[in-house]
């Protein structure tokens, strides 16, 4: 694997984790975001990898996106190029879970929603303060009302204030908070909880989904009818799960 500069790839165990390294806050310049897109690049490649966590080194997980990056002669590339890793992100094939160690503010917030679900620290700072700067926030625009509900998501994003952990799992913004010092334990045993589960399955639940939220109805419910019957069921691990209910007897996941 690649050496990067603004992050550490760890693959053990079935987990890619991916932790930002740009101290204090760990902002995302473009050099930054062109490794995170490598380095998703990568796991998404790798068969073994069940489960991708993405966290941030020190007391952030991310501060969002470099202001120096946002200027008339850089705004064009930072945008394109920020909004290619979060893209990348949502399109794993695999489960992501953001562990939110510190601020997830701006861009930080935005790669928080691009993961499919999220772990907190009870008082890390939450939030899209882009109106602030008299500018927006576009990907949080078209995602936190899908996380949040619209009511939600427009207050966050019309007053650029943030939420603590704590107050962003009531919202829905994050699965759970807890205190900072238990983050890491807490985390663990979340993503231990996907571990035990058939990485296929987890992986095909992921596009299910997706397709429930592209499209009518009507036409999903025909994409998801047709993965279930041809791809989910031509995996090792759905006809195992099934025979292991059957036989009452934990299964033994093949992840294929």
């Amino acid at each position: 694997m690649s050496t990067y500069q603004s992050l550490r790839l760890e693959v053990s165990g079935g987990v890619g984790r991916i932790v930002l390294n740009r101290p204090p806050l760990n902002v995302l310049n473009l050099a930054a975001m062109a490794e995170l897109d490598e380095a998703l690049g990568v796991v998404g490649r790798e068969q073994e990898v069940r489960v991708v966590v993405l966290t941030g080194e020190g007391r952030a997980f991310s501060a969002g996106v470099d202001v120096a990056d946002h200027t008339p002669e850089r705004v064009h590339d930072m945008m394109t190029g920020f909004h290619r890793v979060l893209l990348r992100l949502m399109g794993l094939p695999q489960p992501t879970v953001a562990v939110v160690n510190g601020a997830a503010l701006g861009g930080g917030c935005e790669l928080l929603l691009a993961c499919d679900l999220a772990v907190a620290a009870e008082e890390a700072p939450i939030g899209q303060p882009e109106i602030k700067l008299g500018v927006i926030a576009p990907f949080a625009a078209l995602l936190l009302p899908r996380v949040m509900g619209l009511r939600p998501a427009l207050d966050l994003l019309l007053s650029g204030e943030s939420l603590k952990g704590r107050e962003a799992a009531q919202r829905g913004l994050v699965n759970m908070a807890v205190p900072a010092a238990e983050l890491q334990d807490a985390a663990g045993a979340f993503v231990e909880r996907l571990l035990k589960l058939s990485g296929a399955a987890l992986r095909l639940t992921k596009r299910a989904v997706a397709l429930g939220q592209a499209g009518g109805l009507e036409e999903a419910v025909g994409k998801v009818e047709r993965l279930y019957l041809e791809d989910l069921m031509a995996t090792q691990d759905a006809n195992e799960g099934l025979a292991a209910f059957i036989e009452r007897r934990p299964p033994v996941w093949r992840h294929a």
